[in-house]
């Protein structure tokens, strides 16, 4: 984890911009004091490293910062399917990490951000809601970040497995759901690096498009689609799935379960305020 070391470096948090312990200090307390005043209601523990996370986001720009972290918060109160009844042992939520649908890579690739890998068509659609493989994938990303800061510095690289995505996994997928997801992604405190969509077939074009409809322009060139396998095999070794030789998708999911299960009472304390991120 990347931190200012002792002799007082800098933290670079791109284009740039270092983040200092006097920029950070300030930055953190002008953002409180704002929340705060708009929303009163909210309590903000002194520990706390979600607006920091905010601040590094967007570079140390306060207005922006500003504005993603309400869209966070007010998606977070609005979005209950996803952001609620967190309970790992629930057992809707128990197959979906026993399926591995959301799997960080254990290393960072050569540039030192987070890999994840999101496997669109591994759960059952007949069985399995859209609703809560979204909110499995939200609380392993939670969690992730509450455990490796250097995530809020070096961003992360998202890779979308769309190996075997039928028509019913397409058709989940509504256009204000897909409005939704876009939406959380660009406002979530991680700094999305890349988003590869992988073993595309031809038939999910028409989703793929309605997602980009809805990106920013910035992330729109993010994007990259293959038909085939995953083109950061030499930046990061890969699951064997995608052709590399690290760990495979089972013993990720495995690993990911048995965290996510240990960190039960971060859920429940989340719950009762995110800000004890």
């Amino acid at each position: 984890m990347k931190q200012e070391n002792s002799a007082g470096e800098p933290i670079c948090v791109g284009n740039g911009v270092e983040e200092t312990d006097e920029l950070r200090e300030t930055s953190i307390l002008t953002i409180t004091e704002w929340l705060l005043e708009e929303r009163p209601d909210y309590k903000i523990p002194r520990e706390s490293k979600l607006i920091l996370y905010f601040l590094r986001t967007t570079k140390y720009k306060i207005d922006k910062a500003k504005q993603k972290l309400i869209t966070f918060l007010k998606n977070r109160e609005k979005l209950t399917e996803w952001f609620t009844n967190r309970d790992p042992f629930r057992p809707e939520i128990q197959e979906l990490l026993d399926i591995g649908v959301f799997l960080p890579l254990r290393q960072k690739d050569s540039l030192s951000r987070q890999v994840v890998i999101i496997r669109t068509s591994a759960h059952d659609p007949q069985k399995h809601k859209q609703d809560n493989v979204f909110k499995v994938d939200k609380m392993i990303l939670d969690l992730l970040m509450y455990l490796d800061e250097s995530v809020s510095i070096h961003g992360v690289v998202a890779i979308f497995d769309m190996q075997g995505v039928t028509l019913s996994h397409a058709l989940q997928l509504s256009p204000s759901m897909i409005k939704k997801s876009v939406e959380s992604w660009e406002n979530y405190p991680c700094k999305p690096k890349l988003l590869e969509f992988v073993n595309v077939p031809i038939h999910v074009n028409i989703v793929l498009n309605v997602f980009r409809n809805f990106m920013s322009p910035k992330m729109k060139e993010r994007v990259t689609i293959s038909r085939k396998g995953s083109k950061l095999h030499q930046s990061v070794m890969l699951p064997q799935e995608l052709g590399g030789n690290g760990e495979s998708y089972r013993e990720l999911a495995e690993y990911w379960k048995e965290t996510v299960q240990a960190n039960a009472p971060f859920y429940a304390k989340m719950e009762e305020n995110v800000f004890q991120f």
